[in-house]
């Protein structure tokens, strides 16, 4: 039971938030449920498109599987035809201009199957209902140690609020229907920053790396918490140490299981390249090819500047908080990868922007836009779910499934508009303002 708030104006805030809460995600859930996957299977029974488990997370686990059961090269012809005839419902034809182009193939490192081992031998129908109850409660833990890492004691009520719209954003319920490994990797890497913060580094250096089986997500984290490491290495030697040793019992014990295997995921990543197109980030998309890529390395080059002049900062403090939430959310905007799912590395900003939000609403009319741009973005999906959730007693099924794609026009520009927010914070810290987040406290 919720105990009685003294308060009985914020008691009725707390419960209407509540209400809200749960009306947009119940409704994104319907959204997915009733609307997306309907039109997806609408559209692939249309042009032949082969349709089997779907889930991401059975290359990963059918690879992973042959290795250690059978001695098999998950990253072979051979395993990428029996992952495609589970995961599409049989193995794609070349000749079939219809067919997706995703191979589907094993483009991890070897030492996945090292966290995978566990349910290797269990059946995948099992794995898929387990997974997705773990990936839930991972989402809801890596909500919970955020706010502790960014120091918001918040009340049951509003974890209970952020928890629900976390769970009901489109990139988590995504995540959880494909099982998609980038959950695990943002609990992982939420963990590491959270042991940083409590005084354990050498748990977070383990943490970090076996974060690093989606490298491109893990590493940039990674860099500047090296950079850190070095920046007081007689105080946070532990860190690199156990980030060190990790990677090296990793790499080594991949190398027992299957020897050249490095050269193998190498190959895998080029081959994913190819067959996506060259999979750019969402600057490219949003922008071009061309002006994506210039973007991209001038915001490593300004979040590099940034991780520089705060390398010194205290892991008990805000300045290293931030900096990590900085370096979370850039990667999102400037990595090869468009996919909603990896909007969970976006989550620390958002309760960032929100815990200091009087100090930015108080900086001047600039922001103000700036916020309302940013709010607008990231409620956009919700509103729409929740207007199609509304229609859709009143509306044909054929013209609530053309609407599918309503509820994603912002989807692209959530973690470029967050970011852009981010650095305001900095800029506005940089300033010396008074009222910057740096030296700000929620009310």
């Amino acid at each position: 039971m919720w105990r009685r708030c003294a308060c009985p104006e914020l008691s009725r805030l707390t419960s209407l938030g509540l209400l809200i809460s749960l009306l947009f995600a119940g409704s994104m859930w319907f959204y997915v449920e009733q609307i997306l996957v309907p039109h997806q299977k609408q559209y692939a029974a249309q042009h032949g498109i082969p349709r089997g488990n779907l889930s991401d997370l059975y290359p990963r686990w059918l690879g992973s599987r042959e290795l250690l059961l059978h001695g098999r090269d998950p990253y072979s012809s051979e395993i990428t035809r029996e992952i495609q005839a589970g995961y599409y419902g049989r193995v794609l034809d070349r000749g079939r201009t219809d067919d997706p182009k995703d191979e589907e193939r094993f483009a991890y490192p070897v030492y996945v199957a090292f966290l995978l081992a566990p349910i290797v031998k269990l059946p995948f129908p099992l794995v898929q209902k387990v997974f997705t109850a773990a990936l839930a409660a991972l989402t809801v833990l890596v909500v919970l140690l955020w706010l502790r890492i960014l120091n918001w004691r918040a009340s049951a009520g509003t974890k209970t609020i952020i928890v629900l719209l976390t769970l009901g954003s489109f990139g988590v319920v995504q995540g959880i229907k494909l099982q998609q490994l980038t959950l695990l990797v943002a609990a992982l890497v939420t963990a590491a920053v959270a042991a940083l913060v409590s005084g354990m580094p050498a748990i977070a250096g383990l943490l970090i790396a076996l974060a690093t089986i989606k490298p491109q997500l893990a590493l940039p984290l990674a860099g500047w918490l090296l950079l850190w490491s070095l920046a007081d290495l007689r105080a946070r030697w532990k860190f690199m140490v156990s980030f060190l040793i990790s990677m090296s019992v990793l790499l080594v014990g991949s190398h027992y299981l299957l020897s050249g295997w490095l050269f193998r995921f190498a190959d895998a990543v080029m081959q994913y390249r190819r067959y996506t197109g060259g999979a750019g980030s969402v600057l490219d998309v949003l922008l071009s090819p061309a002006v994506g890529r210039v973007l991209a390395w001038l915001i490593v080059l300004l979040v590099a500047t940034i991780c520089w002049r705060e390398r010194h900062a205290a892991a008990v403090g805000e300045k290293f908080r931030r900096t990590s939430v900085l370096v979370l959310s850039a990667t999102v905007v400037i990595v090869p990868m468009t996919a909603p799912y990896n909007q969970i590395f976006v989550l620390p900003a958002i309760l960032l922007m929100v815990r200091i939000l009087p100090a930015l609403w108080t900086a001047g009319s600039l922001y103000r836009i700036l916020l309302i741009i940013c709010a607008a973005s990231v409620l956009e999906p919700f509103l729409s779910a929740v207007a199609l959730n509304a229609f859709a007693p009143f509306t044909p099924e054929e013209t609530l499934l053309e609407l599918w794609a309503v509820p994603l026009y912002t989807s692209l520009a959530i973690p470029v508009v967050v970011f852009s927010m981010l650095l305001v914070s900095f800029w506005l810290d940089h300033r010396g303002n008074k009222s910057a987040p740096a030296t700000s406290r929620p009310a």
